[in-house]
């Protein structure tokens, strides 16, 4: 893991809705293996992957990013959901395991649409996040780079939002509160991201997720959409909008569950096919899912 990555510069700019939250401790990775939905005990120093932390029913509470810093050191970069509540609720299983859990509420997560210096995939260049850590966020849709920092970014809200509208085209759900715990990986596809195992032990959730995998009972997942009237994070009804006087033909498919100006995600049925679909009354388009993002 390369201890010198760029310094902060003017093209990094603040990226709403994620935050860190650090494991420290003896135990610290071999609670992260019974709590977390990824395989997290194979998982070098210096390397990162997907991961996410669900409810007994197998709904996903929380995903973030996972940082494997040394071998008692931890580092989530969670997304959208709430570190405190996470850190509260998390900490309630630690019991007599020898770690603790953090929000690191000084480090700052940004981001800049340019190759990383020195991380590559899923190796992190940087020490720790007073040094700054380097991930590398590059894949079909272009070079992205997150960093975490001491230092607070600037502020660009047009560039936050490109940001955004990266993360679900690559099918990276951006979750508001009111969808946390309502669906599963399969649903949101996160094995496109390779965020969870089927294969290793226990952990919350994990029977639901092997059973629904190994015999086949997965039905949805996420499809991108464009349109007017996604934001509004609606249903989404398949069949043909009425034009003039004639009558709609149209039946509820899915539930968009994430936005981003015109583009969203929406869980719908895995055979949803390529419309016609609308939202709100406004006609939507299917757009591919991109790739490249899976660590």
């Amino acid at each position: 893991m390369s201890d010198k990555p760029t310094p902060l510069a003017g093209d990094y700019f603040a990226i709403p809705g994620w935050s860190v939250v650090a494991l420290r401790g003896a135990d610290a990775v071999a609670f992260a293996q019974a709590q977390f939905m990824s395989d997290v005990a194979p998982l070098a120093a210096g390397h990162w992957q997907w991961s996410g932390w669900l409810t007994p029913k197998g709904r996903v509470i929380a995903l973030f990013a996972l940082l494997r810093l040394d071998e008692a050191s931890l580092l989530l970069v969670l997304a959208d959901a709430d570190p405190g509540d996470f850190v509260a609720a998390l900490s309630r299983f630690v019991l007599r395991s020898k770690l603790k859990i953090t929000h690191e509420a000084a480090a700052h997560v940004a981001g800049a649409f340019r190759a990383p210096d020195a991380a590559r995939g899923a190796v992190v260049a940087g020490a720790d996040a007073d040094s700054g850590l380097e991930f590398d966020f590059t894949a079909a849709g272009g070079a992205r780079t997150l960093r975490i920092d001491r230092k607070a970014p600037v502020q660009d809200r047009e560039s936050a939002a490109r940001w955004r509208t990266c993360d679900l085209a690559h099918g990276l759900p951006r979750l508001d509160p009111v969808q946390l715990g309502q669906w599963t990986p399969q649903q949101l596809s996160l094995d496109r991201l390779r965020a969870y195992s089927v294969k290793k032990g226990c952990y919350p959730g994990q029977e639901i997720v092997a059973r629904t995998h190994f015999l086949g009972q997965a039905k949805r997942g996420l499809v991108r959409l464009k349109g007017a009237a996604v934001g509004g994070l609606d249903e989404v009804m398949a069949g043909q909008l009425p034009t003039g006087s004639g009558v709609a033909s149209v039946r509820p498919i899915g539930q968009i569950i994430c936005a981003s100006g015109d583009e969203a995600l929406a869980v719908m049925p895995l055979d949803a096919g390529d419309g016609p679909f609308s939202s709100d009354g406004q006609p939507c388009e299917r757009l591919p899912l991109l790739d490249g993002l899976a660590r």
